[in-house]
């Protein structure tokens, strides 16, 4: 210290502090402001910079006025160098922490508007925050003086025991990452495993994938796990897909007008009903001559998996009630039984599902 402090450095350091306070102020309110026009905007990553800027800037005009107000002071040339380091690691943590935040908030934006429902990937947010905020320290600790070189040394060492006894965990880990990067799987598509585990990926993180099934409970599943198991990706190569109804008409049906009749069912529900695909191209496929009726195959289009039950419930209250009114017969499998005893024989036919009883004499023939 080159001289005694005096009251006019008290002034310049209440002028400077109160200044930095005022300008923190200020921004915030600016971006306050800001942020009420961001959300109006159809992209979410200004929304994301400007709240964290919020947090940034306010902090930053505080420590420039602090830095102001440590100059004006007759300090030693070691308590300025400390204080001016101390402030610029200061700074360079809120920095840091705020790119994390602004990162991490940019990646799950990015997975959220990929997947088109509610899902995330926070292994991503996860890791790419833990790398920003590990080279913010390391920086932070460099402007303070302090060598980070023999820091490295040693979490490179204590990162080998650590892999070591963690190699479950970070099988996990890596497995994660690799689901996510080949994009086998992504938040929001509707899997099925081959062990018959099914549902919406809600989240994938550094241990395991969160599975969200149409009971709405959660399975979890290992990510090594995923990754090793056979599995449909009903949303790949995209969401839209095709479902199959069995359908049956009697024998005596006129095969063109039940073709004609169906699609014409077919179209109605795939232009009225939620989550049917409008330009699908609907078809019919007769197949089989069955015992009582000839069976055909429609195909319906859905945009997603979940949809397919509604479609399906729809059409057959529909396709019912147009056969109904176009006098076409769905008929119900029939058995025709003839009794043999004593040389007398009677015949009969009744529905399945029913039952009887039949003696040693007695045979059964099933026909149409």
């Amino acid at each position: 210290m080159n001289r005694d402090v005096v009251l006019h450095d008290w002034v310049v350091v209440a002028i400077a502090l109160a200044g930095g306070l005022a300008v923190g102020l200020l921004l915030r309110t600016v971006l306050r402001w800001l942020g009420e026009h961001a959300r109006r905007t159809r992209w979410s990553g200004d929304d994301i910079i400007v709240d964290a800027l919020r947090t940034l800037a306010p902090w930053a005009a505080a420590i420039a006025g602090a830095a102001v107000a440590a100059s004006s002071l007759p300090l030693t040339t070691r308590v300025e160098q400390v204080v001016n380091q101390s402030l610029t690691a200061l700074l360079i943590l809120i920095a840091t922490i705020t790119a994390a935040r602004v990162v991490a908030g940019l990646v799950q934006s990015q997975t959220l508007s990929r997947t088109g429902v509610a899902g995330s990937a926070s292994i991503f947010v996860n890791i790419t925050r833990i790398v920003v905020l590990t080279m913010g320290v390391l920086v932070a600790l460099e402007t303070m003086g302090v060598s980070i070189a023999p820091l490295l040394t040693a979490l490179g060492v204590g990162g080998l025991a650590v892999a070591l006894a963690l190699q479950d965990t970070l099988a996990n880990l890596f497995a994660g990452v690799h689901i996510l990067a080949s994009k086998t799987v992504q938040p929001g598509d509707y899997i099925r495993l081959s062990s018959n585990e099914e549902g919406y990926v809600v989240d994938v993180n550094w241990r395991n994938t969160t599975v969200r099934n149409l009971s709405n409970n959660l399975v979890i599943i290992p990510n090594a796990r995923l990754a090793k198991t056979n599995m449909t990706n009903f949303a790949r190569p995209e969401q839209k897909l095709s479902i199959l109804v069995q359908v049956g008409v009697g024998y005596d049906s006129d095969l063109e007008h039940v073709e004609r009749v169906t699609l014409d069912v077919v179209d109605s529900v795939m232009a009225d009903i939620a989550g049917a695909v409008p330009d699908h191209e609907a078809a019919v496929r007769f197949h089989t001559f069955a015992d009582s009726r000839i069976n055909f195959t429609v195909i319906l289009g859905v945009g997603e998996f979940s949809d397919q039950y509604r479609i399906k419930h729809e059409f057959i209250k529909r396709l019912h009630q147009r056969y109904r009114t176009e006098g076409i017969s769905i008929p119900a499998p029939a058995r025709a039984v003839t009794l043999q005893q004593d040389g007398l024989q009677l015949s009969g036919s009744s529905p399945l599902p029913h039952q009887r009883e039949a003696s040693p004499s007695m045979w059964v023939d099933n026909q149409g």
